[in-house]
Protein backbone atom coordinates (compact mmCIF):
# COMPACT_ATOMS: atom_id res chain seq x y z
CA UNK A 1 0.00 0.00 0.00
CA UNK A 2 3.18 2.37 1.16
CA UNK A 3 4.65 1.48 -2.49
CA UNK A 4 1.57 2.57 -4.12
CA UNK A 5 1.10 5.80 -2.46
CA UNK A 6 4.29 6.47 -3.46
CA UNK A 7 4.17 5.76 -6.85
CA UNK A 8 1.12 7.93 -7.27
CA UNK A 9 2.88 10.85 -5.78
CA UNK A 10 5.97 10.49 -7.89
CA UNK A 11 3.71 9.45 -11.50
CA UNK A 12 2.87 13.48 -11.38
CA UNK A 13 6.73 14.84 -10.59
CA UNK A 14 7.86 13.32 -13.97
CA UNK A 15 5.67 10.07 -15.77
CA UNK A 16 3.19 12.27 -15.70
CA UNK A 17 4.02 15.85 -14.95
CA UNK A 18 1.15 17.61 -16.42
CA UNK A 19 2.22 20.07 -19.21
CA UNK A 20 5.26 18.39 -20.65
CA UNK A 21 3.65 14.04 -20.60
CA UNK A 22 -0.16 14.31 -20.40
CA UNK A 23 -0.05 18.39 -22.09
CA UNK A 24 -2.85 19.47 -20.07
CA UNK A 25 -3.60 23.35 -18.38
CA UNK A 26 -1.78 24.34 -21.06
CA UNK A 27 -4.03 27.75 -20.90
CA UNK A 28 -2.14 28.77 -17.60
CA UNK A 29 1.27 27.33 -18.63
CA UNK A 30 1.46 29.74 -21.39
CA UNK A 31 -0.45 32.45 -20.36
CA UNK A 32 1.10 33.16 -16.88
CA UNK A 33 4.53 32.51 -17.32
CA UNK A 34 6.34 35.86 -18.17
CA UNK A 35 8.27 35.30 -14.85
CA UNK A 36 9.22 32.69 -12.39
CA UNK A 37 6.89 34.42 -9.35
CA UNK A 38 3.88 33.98 -11.68
CA UNK A 39 4.41 30.23 -12.60
CA UNK A 40 5.22 29.00 -9.10
CA UNK A 41 2.18 31.52 -7.75
CA UNK A 42 -0.15 29.88 -9.98
CA UNK A 43 1.60 25.74 -9.40
CA UNK A 44 0.62 26.71 -5.92
CA UNK A 45 -2.61 27.83 -6.56
CA UNK A 46 -3.86 25.04 -8.70
CA UNK A 47 -2.02 22.54 -6.28
CA UNK A 48 -4.78 24.02 -3.31
CA UNK A 49 -7.09 23.33 -5.61
CA UNK A 50 -6.19 19.99 -7.17
CA UNK A 51 -5.36 18.34 -3.53
CA UNK A 52 -8.46 19.14 -1.65
CA UNK A 53 -10.62 18.49 -4.80
CA UNK A 54 -9.22 15.45 -4.93
CA UNK A 55 -10.07 14.73 -1.16
CA UNK A 56 -13.32 15.77 -1.51
CA UNK A 57 -14.54 13.99 -4.64
CA UNK A 58 -12.79 10.89 -3.39
CA UNK A 59 -15.00 10.89 0.22
CA UNK A 60 -17.95 11.81 -2.11
CA UNK A 61 -17.15 9.33 -4.73
CA UNK A 62 -19.93 6.55 -3.00
CA UNK A 63 -22.94 9.02 -2.82
CA UNK A 64 -22.19 11.33 -6.09
CA UNK A 65 -24.59 10.24 -9.01
CA UNK A 66 -22.65 9.11 -11.63
CA UNK A 67 -24.91 10.70 -14.17
CA UNK A 68 -24.32 13.86 -12.44
CA UNK A 69 -20.79 13.39 -11.64
CA UNK A 70 -19.27 16.03 -13.51
CA UNK A 71 -21.27 18.82 -12.77
CA UNK A 72 -20.62 18.07 -9.16
CA UNK A 73 -16.90 17.98 -9.95
CA UNK A 74 -17.18 21.45 -10.94
CA UNK A 75 -19.20 22.52 -7.99
CA UNK A 76 -16.75 21.15 -5.74
CA UNK A 77 -13.58 22.55 -7.75
CA UNK A 78 -15.22 26.56 -8.04
CA UNK A 79 -15.93 26.02 -4.56
CA UNK A 80 -12.06 25.96 -3.69
CA UNK A 81 -10.92 28.00 -6.18
CA UNK A 82 -13.14 30.58 -4.61
CA UNK A 83 -11.25 29.91 -1.31
CA UNK A 84 -8.10 30.68 -3.65
CA UNK A 85 -9.50 33.75 -4.74
CA UNK A 86 -10.17 35.13 -1.22
CA UNK A 87 -7.04 33.89 0.23
CA UNK A 88 -4.53 35.30 -2.69
CA UNK A 89 -6.52 38.91 -2.01
CA UNK A 90 -6.07 38.77 1.27
CA UNK A 91 -2.51 37.99 1.22
CA UNK A 92 -0.67 37.96 -2.11
CA UNK A 93 -3.34 40.79 -3.57
CA UNK A 94 -0.11 41.84 -5.94
CA UNK A 95 0.16 38.59 -7.43
CA UNK A 96 -3.26 38.05 -7.65
CA UNK A 97 -3.55 41.04 -9.34
CA UNK A 98 -1.20 39.78 -12.16
CA UNK A 99 -2.51 36.68 -12.39
CA UNK A 100 -5.60 38.17 -12.96
CA UNK A 101 -8.44 35.93 -14.77
CA UNK A 102 -5.95 32.92 -14.89
CA UNK A 103 -7.22 32.13 -11.10
CA UNK A 104 -10.75 32.12 -11.93
CA UNK A 105 -10.20 29.84 -14.79
CA UNK A 106 -8.56 27.01 -12.75
CA UNK A 107 -12.15 25.75 -12.24
CA UNK A 108 -12.15 24.53 -15.64
CA UNK A 109 -8.66 23.74 -15.72
CA UNK A 110 -8.27 19.93 -17.33
CA UNK A 111 -5.64 18.65 -15.07
CA UNK A 112 -8.22 19.90 -12.23
CA UNK A 113 -11.57 18.08 -13.43
CA UNK A 114 -9.37 15.29 -14.78
CA UNK A 115 -7.70 14.09 -12.02
CA UNK A 116 -11.40 13.88 -10.34
CA UNK A 117 -12.53 11.90 -13.14
CA UNK A 118 -9.71 9.42 -13.91
CA UNK A 119 -8.62 9.09 -10.22
CA UNK A 120 -10.42 10.33 -7.49
CA UNK A 121 -13.50 9.35 -8.25
CA UNK A 122 -12.09 5.25 -8.47
CA UNK A 123 -9.74 5.54 -5.66
CA UNK A 124 -9.86 6.47 -1.58
CA UNK A 125 -8.51 9.25 0.06
CA UNK A 126 -4.77 8.61 0.53
CA UNK A 127 -4.33 7.69 -3.10
CA UNK A 128 -6.11 10.91 -4.23
CA UNK A 129 -4.57 12.94 -1.93
CA UNK A 130 -0.67 11.69 -3.07
CA UNK A 131 -2.35 12.09 -6.66
CA UNK A 132 -3.27 15.45 -5.90
CA UNK A 133 0.16 16.61 -4.13
CA UNK A 134 2.17 14.69 -6.85
CA UNK A 135 -0.05 16.17 -9.76
CA UNK A 136 0.21 19.97 -8.51
CA UNK A 137 3.92 19.76 -7.40
CA UNK A 138 4.65 18.22 -11.15
CA UNK A 139 2.77 21.33 -12.40
CA UNK A 140 3.99 24.34 -10.17
CA UNK A 141 7.47 23.16 -11.26
CA UNK A 142 6.62 23.17 -14.67
CA UNK A 143 5.29 26.59 -14.58
CA UNK A 144 8.35 27.55 -12.31
CA UNK A 145 10.43 26.14 -14.90
CA UNK A 146 8.93 27.87 -18.07
CA UNK A 147 8.17 31.16 -16.18
CA UNK A 148 12.16 31.01 -14.76
CA UNK A 149 13.86 30.74 -18.86
CA UNK A 150 11.38 33.19 -20.52
CA UNK A 151 12.14 35.29 -17.35
CA UNK A 152 15.96 35.35 -17.72
CA UNK A 153 15.60 35.37 -21.68
CA UNK A 154 13.74 37.67 -22.23
CA UNK A 155 14.59 40.52 -19.15
CA UNK A 156 17.79 38.94 -17.69
CA UNK A 157 16.45 38.60 -14.49
CA UNK A 158 15.23 36.67 -11.59
CA UNK A 159 12.64 37.19 -9.34
CA UNK A 160 13.55 40.74 -10.47
CA UNK A 161 17.12 41.10 -9.75
CA UNK A 162 18.85 41.37 -13.18
CA UNK A 163 21.58 38.54 -13.39
CA UNK A 164 23.33 40.41 -16.55
CA UNK A 165 25.44 43.62 -16.98
CA UNK A 166 24.30 46.38 -18.67
CA UNK A 167 25.69 45.28 -21.72
CA UNK A 168 22.82 42.52 -22.24
CA UNK A 169 20.15 42.42 -24.68
CA UNK A 170 16.99 40.80 -23.01
CA UNK A 171 15.82 38.37 -26.05
CA UNK A 172 12.19 40.55 -25.45
CA UNK A 173 10.17 37.90 -27.93
CA UNK A 174 10.74 35.36 -24.99
CA UNK A 175 8.32 36.95 -22.57
CA UNK A 176 5.60 38.02 -25.10
CA UNK A 177 2.58 34.49 -25.98
CA UNK A 178 4.33 33.39 -28.87
CA UNK A 179 7.80 32.75 -27.59
CA UNK A 180 5.73 31.02 -24.60
CA UNK A 181 5.14 28.42 -27.17
CA UNK A 182 8.73 28.01 -28.17
CA UNK A 183 9.68 27.87 -25.09
CA UNK A 184 7.00 25.07 -24.28
CA UNK A 185 8.07 23.43 -27.18
CA UNK A 186 12.06 23.64 -26.81
CA UNK A 187 11.06 21.84 -23.20
CA UNK A 188 8.39 19.56 -24.54
CA UNK A 189 11.52 18.43 -26.77
CA UNK A 190 13.85 17.72 -24.36
CA UNK A 191 11.54 16.43 -21.73
CA UNK A 192 10.94 13.59 -24.22
CA UNK A 193 14.73 13.30 -25.50
CA UNK A 194 15.18 12.29 -21.54
CA UNK A 195 12.34 10.49 -20.86
CA UNK A 196 13.56 8.11 -24.32
CA UNK A 197 16.88 7.44 -22.82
Amino acid sequence: MAKSIQQEFIKGLWDEIPPFRLVLGLCPVLGVTTTMENGIGMGIATTFVLVCSNILVSLLRNIIPSKVRIACFIIIIATFVTVVELLMQAFAYGLYGTLGIFIPLIVVNCIVLGRAEAFAFKNPLIPSLADGLGMGIGFTLSLGALGGVREILGTGSLFGNALFGSSFQPFTFMVEAPGAFVCLGIMLCLMNLIGNK
